[in-house]
């Protein structure tokens, strides 16, 4: 297919009436399934909205990591990165296999012997006292707004925006507004019951779709064979590209190819917008332990397995379906590169406007374009249900993990002894704040100097997360870390990471080959420009490292009878674990454990007579009207601390031949990731 034969993107691409019927379909299929879900979760405890009552099967497990990571951030990011760059951007997706299993086999034992709801609980726990734990809390929402929340939505919106024929900000945000408005219904109405069992139909759907298209685009480029001779011919027209110099004075083409473009392995001096292979086995590493098995989103899944086998399996299966994004998303990229050099390879600032909207490039639109332009009318319509799948997977996931972040570790922090409606409403709630605060970032997202999503992703993520996963490694490995070394180490890790944030996105950078000059300091320059992201989330991580190991020798250790089941050692115990003081052990009782006490149940909340409106909240909230029936939801059963130790470590234990079917199924993913990588090497 000719480049020009579409001048102007989208004038080919209207949606035919067939194509909302497939999407309005879609939704109310959704809809069917998470009502269903939510109505049979038990909604009204704490217990139930935010772990699905720890009764869930390993696939919608492993269905639901997938979902929530691979949102349309991946689908926009991937395809437009494997446009701009080939397939080194895939090595994102085969590292995350092999941390996938330490999720499994070293970090879940230990979240789930400890019997924490989130991952600052578990801090909290762990180290005591409370500014780690509030910290943490602070840090993880912003980053779902910075690297989730927004990059979803403003990925989303480039899609709908371009697929429906919008112009201008108006008609964008209107159908941002009606997806978040889907989004959450499903978390506030459902809880994580009614989000996993969404998020295993949309992976369905976003598998099929994806396949679908891939298929296609490789067809209209020849086949596979032809996608490697075509990409390496496939620069745009000169009126299309803008140039700069070099060091040796050569006139080179801002979006010129690569020869390396079908290798794993870059040299040590790539740029920002390219994956050096130290900072694969670094940066990428380090920041993929965070996202993977620190990060509330992701962990909250395999929590709410119903054993240990069941949740390492959801691992396994994750890490099988993680082989799909290389060949549904980054081959499709690479093909629309060569459909459409010119707008998707777009480098002029004036022509890149004018196709896209964007100065820096036009690579993002790759994944949109071959929607567009491939598939016919009604599969147009489903491919648009599966970004919108996408999106909504991955916004129901953060809604849900953020909202038990801020309920469990913030809002506790203002309010002594919350009933379960309290909470409930609360976690609720917060949603709408956090939506907020994500629409008023968008306008940055667009203005990053790099045209590649996926690159501002990790970018944000290198300068924020590495601190945390030192903490969370040297507190589930190391018993000698202390709460002072963890609190120090993550504040001097945070501030390096906030100073390249801040020089990062404080100053503006004139896109490749503009004639506007750079105006930035020559020290920001070098510290930007030369320092890799990923070489420099690996230095925050040794930063945050070394501090916390160094303070962690000065200061007093913490006595072992508060360590049990809370680190990879002791993970089995079956030892009665105290607290830190008497704070500490009224906190870390989880509401269901609480006696069930006067206050827990507000005689203005479940009195019999309440009228229609507050019926109405408490059908949307799952909390039922009957004072009885709620406070069976708070009580529930009370266990002794003996009776806890016993029950967390019999948890652990699994069957032998399925522990080493799952074993022998983990070891095949591994190996068949490691020659992927050396097969592209």
């Amino acid at each position: 297919m000719d480049s020009e034969a579409v001048s102007e993107f989208g004038s080919s691409s209207s949606l035919h009436w067939v194509d909302y019927v497939v999407i309005v379909g879609y939704f109310a299929a959704v809809l069917v399934v998470g009502i269903i879900s939510s109505m049979k979760s038990k909604r009204d405890s704490v217990a139930g909205y935010f772990l699905a009552s720890r009764n869930m099967h390993w696939i919608p497990v492993g269905a639901s990591l997938f979902a929530s990571n691979i949102g349309s951030g991946h689908f926009i990011g991937l395809a437009g990165s494997g446009a701009a760059s080939g397939l080194v951007i895939a090595t994102f997706e085969m590292n995350a296999i092999f941390v996938l299993m330490l999720l499994g086999w070293i970090f879940v034992p230990v979240y789930m012997a400890a019997g924490v709801y989130t991952m600052p609980e578990y801090l909290r726990a762990r180290f005591g006292g409370q500014r780690i734990r509030v910290f943490l809390s602070v840090l993880a929402l912003l980053l779902y707004v910075f690297t989730k929340i927004s990059a979803d939505l403003y990925a989303g919106a480039l899609f709908i925006k371009l697929a429906m024929g919008l112009e201008g900000e108006t008609g964008l945000y209107m159908s941002i507004l009606v997806l978040l408005g889907i989004a959450a219904v499903f978390t506030i109405g459902g809880g994580l019951s009614a989000v996993i069992w969404t998020d295993f139909v949309q992976t369905i759907l976003m598998v099929i779709g994806s396949l679908a298209l891939m298929v296609k685009s490789l067809s209209a480029v020849g086949g596979y064979e032809a996608l490697l001779d075509g990409f390496k011919n496939a620069e745009p027209d000169p009126e299309f590209s803008s140039f700069y110099t070099n060091e040796q004075g050569d006139n080179m083409s801002c979006s010129g190819v690569q020869e390396n473009f079908m290798h794993f392995f870059r040299p040590v001096d790539a740029g920002s917008g390219d994956l050096p292979w130290t900072g694969l086995a670094t940066g990428m590493f380090i920041s993929s332990i965070w996202y993977w098995c620190a990060d509330q989103v992701i962990v909250q899944r395999t929590l709410s397995a119903k054993n240990m086998s069941h949740a390492k399996a959801g691992c396994v299966l994750a890490s099988y379906l993680k082989f799909l994004p290389l060949f549904l998303l980054v081959l499709p990229g690479m093909a629309a590169r060569v459909l459409y050099r010119n707008e998707v390879g777009c480098s002029d600032p004036d022509q890149c406007m004018r196709i896209c909207g964007s100065a820096s490039g036009c690579t993002n639109i790759a994944y949109v374009k071959l929607v567009l332009d491939l598939m016919p009318t009604g599969a147009r319509g489903m491919m648009l249900a599966v970004m919108m799948a996408a999106l909504m997977s991955s916004l129901t996931s953060i809604f849900n993990s953020s909202s038990t972040i801020f309920t469990m570790d913030v809002w506790t922090r203002f309010r002594n002894n919350p009933s379960d409606t309290e909470l409930l409403v609360v976690g609720r709630s917060f949603v709408i704040v956090l939506v907020g605060v994500s629409i008023a970032w968008i306008p940055i997202i667009t203005k990053f100097n790099s045209s590649q999503l996926f690159v501002y992703i990790q970018a944000i993520s290198n300068f924020l997360s590495p601190q945390v996963t030192a903490v969370f490694l040297l507190g589930v490995l190391w018993e000698r870390t202390t709460e002072p070394g963890a609190f120090w180490g993550l504040m001097i890790g945070f501030a390096l990471g906030i100073l390249r944030f801040v020089l990062e996105f404080g100053y503006f950078i004139p896109p490749c080959g503009s004639t506007i000059p750079d105006e930035r300091p020559n020290f920001v320059k070098h510290f930007v420009d030369d320092i890799h992201y990923l070489h420099y989330g690996a230095l925050l991580f040794i930063a945050t490292g070394m501090c916390t190991i160094i303070i962690s020798l000065m200061t007093r250790p913490i006595n072992k009878n508060k360590l049990y089941r809370l680190t990879f050692w002791t993970r089995n115990s079956k030892q009665v674990r105290y607290g830190f003081d008497d704070e500490q052990e009224t906190d870390l009782q989880t509401p269901k454990e609480k006696e069930v006490e006067e206050d827990k149940v507000d005689d203005d909340i479940v009195k019999e007579d309440v009228n229609c409106l507050m019926k109405m909240v408490y059908m949307i909230c799952g909390i039922s009207d009957d004072k009885k029936v709620n406070v069976e939801a708070v009580e529930e059963v009370k266990k002794t601390r003996e009776e806890e130790a016993a029950e967390a470590a019999e948890f652990l234990q699994e069957e032998p031949w399925t522990k080493f079917s799952i074993n022998v199924l983990a070891v095949l993913s591994m190996t068949l990731a490691v020659f992927v990588c050396g097969f592209y090497a």
